[in-house]
């Protein structure tokens, strides 16, 4: 993974079930190959235990185009003892101008999810 500092984009699970950060919950980040039209995997990583998952992608990685993050919530409930009804979220976006900063947030239950751009 790219160097937290540097990374245009950010992501912080919250569980909302329990009011607490989602912490230890795998995700990964892929672009869309607009030719091939298919998904490459960028990175891979865990939440810290504050929910975060910093140096998702480099500066330099980061161009046009669409994009989506994979939360592995049935793990993470798994791990909780618990079922949910979602086996994964993907959170899909286009960036046009990968110059600026990007924070998606999962806000999340065992029964639901929700999701923006923050800053």
């Amino acid at each position: 993974m790219a160097a937290a500092e540097s990374s245009p984009l950010t992501t912080h699970v919250l569980n909302t079930n329990d009011g607490v950060p989602g912490a230890k919950m795998a995700l990964s980040l892929h672009r869309l190959d607009t030719k091939m039209m298919i998904w490459t995997m960028l990175s891979v990583g865990t939440t810290n235990e504050d929910g975060r998952c910093p140096g998702l992608i480099s500066r330099e990685a980061f161009i046009p185009g669409m994009y989506k993050l994979r939360f592995e919530t049935a793990s993470y409930w798994e791990g909780l003892g618990q079922t949910s009804f979602y086996p994964y979220v993907e959170v899909v976006f286009n960036i046009s101008d990968p110059g600026k900063k990007f924070h998606l947030p999962l806000l999340m239950s065992r029964f639901s999810y929700s999701t923006y751009r923050g800053s």
